[in-house]
């Protein structure tokens, strides 16, 4: 693969949500490369992606344990160092790695695949909607509470009911109850 084709390809991208995926698509191809692991796309980029980009975020918030090798991977596609973030002037897009893994093995994960061969994961809808209960409980943030609505109401038909319960359930979430009440007015 050339690299700076495909960095080229994805400043072309109109899409900013699309241009972040590819992103991560090559990294996650160039970790594979190195015989690593790939990272998961969390946070609000995964927001923007399941919703459509109805939100929508300009920085791309990962979990990763490997900070060495994907520190390697940003610098040599063209990233910099500013504080917590990852920079790239010209794809106008920050990289933050906020997380070194998701909370369990057994997290499900969306694979987005493109025409290259190449993919991304994002956390699976479950955790990303257990995720922004507690944004929405614990941080008071008002726009979560409404995104974890409306991915209810969006996936309602898709979602793994019985496992997003036994997370929301859990002590360190503890948001059964919120759950509870956006699943009513979702009619499931």
């Amino acid at each position: 693969m050339n690299v700076q084709e495909f960095l080229s390809k994805i400043r072309n991208t109109e899409s900013p949500l699309k241009r972040q995926l590819l992103t991560i698509a090559l990294v996650s191809k160039l970790l594979e490369e190195e015989g690593k692991s790939v990272p998961v796309i969390i946070g609000r980029c995964a927001l923007s992606y399941y919703s459509r980009e109805v939100y929508f975020t300009a920085d791309i918030d990962l979990a990763y344990a490997d900070r060495e090798a994907l520190d390697g991977i940003l610098r040599s596609i063209g990233f910099t160092k500013e504080g917590r973030y990852w920079i790239s002037d010209s794809l106008k897009m920050a990289v933050e790695v906020p997380a070194s893994s998701l909370a369990g093995e057994d997290s499900p994960l969306e694979i987005v695949e493109f025409d290259d061969g190449l993919n991304c994961r994002i956390i699976g809808i479950e955790d990303l909607i257990i995720d922004r209960l507690n944004a929405c409980k614990h941080w008071k943030y008002e726009v979560d509470c409404e995104m974890a609505e409306l991915l209810v109401l969006k996936y309602a038909e898709k979602m793994d009911w019985q496992y997003l319960e036994r997370q929301a359930a859990k002590p360190d979430n503890n948001v059964l109850v919120e759950l509870s009440t956006i699943r009513k007015e979702a009619g499931k």
